[in-house]
């Protein structure tokens, strides 16, 4: 139940970002509307202390960050030394692929940045998807769903940061001027549906008790060795009837 609804919500994130991707490229990939105005205001509003502080942010959308993160997700996330580092290596995997695809969906689209005079940090490549909104995206994601799964104390806080992080990485890449809005809204559709894919092929063809132990709760804590049916095999222990 829980893969395919994970399918289903990729597949349909994936459908929407082939739209936008569509009409964010056509036309030699002119800016829209909404592209130009948020564009616009940017320009209008960057005091110097608000772009440190974008550029602070926009940095760690990208490098070893999302990656590291990515591996404390999966310590997190295992019960045992085995389960936490397959869960860090699925993890960085997902990432590193998840970029990979992105990488060729940039050149597919080939859109052009907005004008070099107009960015306030250096950027490079095409600009539909945008990178540092999908890499910090799928970070936040892969954080999430470890930290639900876990489930441990503050884990609302701890998804609530990782959210806002990733949303802030992506609109840093519109104030600083070097991606259009549209670019950030591909990032993160991509992002969802990549995230929905690999969690439906984890529940679909990872091993039953790997994932029982990466989803299920903990197993037996506490409980005395041999079961609880031991404790009531001698006449003298046996509960009255």
């Amino acid at each position: 139940m829980v893969a395919g609804r994970a399918a289903v919500v990729g597949l349909g994130a994936w459908a929407v970002f082939a739209v936008v991707g569509v009409v964010a490229a056509g036309g030699d990939g002119a800016p829209l509307p909404v592209d130009r105005t948020l564009l616009s205001w940017s320009l209008g509003h960057r005091p110097e202390v608000a772009l440190a502080v974008a550029r602070g942010v926009t940095a760690t959308g990208t490098g070893p960050v999302p990656y590291l993160l990515v591996v404390l997700a999966g310590v997190l996330l295992g019960r045992t030394a085995r389960l936490r580092a397959l869960a860090a290596g699925l993890g960085v995997v997902s990432l590193a692929v998840g970029q990979m695809v992105r990488y060729g969906l940039m050149e597919l689209a080939a859109r052009p940045r907005p004008p070099r005079l107009d960015w306030a940090t250096a950027a490079s490549g095409w600009s539909f998807p945008s990178g540092h909104t999908t890499t910090s995206a799928l970070t936040a994601g892969l954080v999430i769903a470890a930290t639900l799964l876990r489930a441990p104390p503050g884990r609302t806080a701890l998804c609530v940061v990782a959210g806002c992080w990733g949303v802030l990485v992506g609109l840093t890449r519109v104030y600083l001027g070097v991606h259009w809005f549209t670019d950030v809204i591909g990032g993160w559709l991509y992002a969802a549906g990549w995230l929905g894919v690999c969690l439906y092929g984890a529940l679909r063809w990872l091993p039953p008790d790997v994932v029982r132990g990466l989803s299920g709760p903990d197993a037996a804590a506490g409980a005395p060795e041999g079961g609880a049916e031991r404790s009531y095999s001698g006449g003298r222990d046996r509960p009255p009837a």
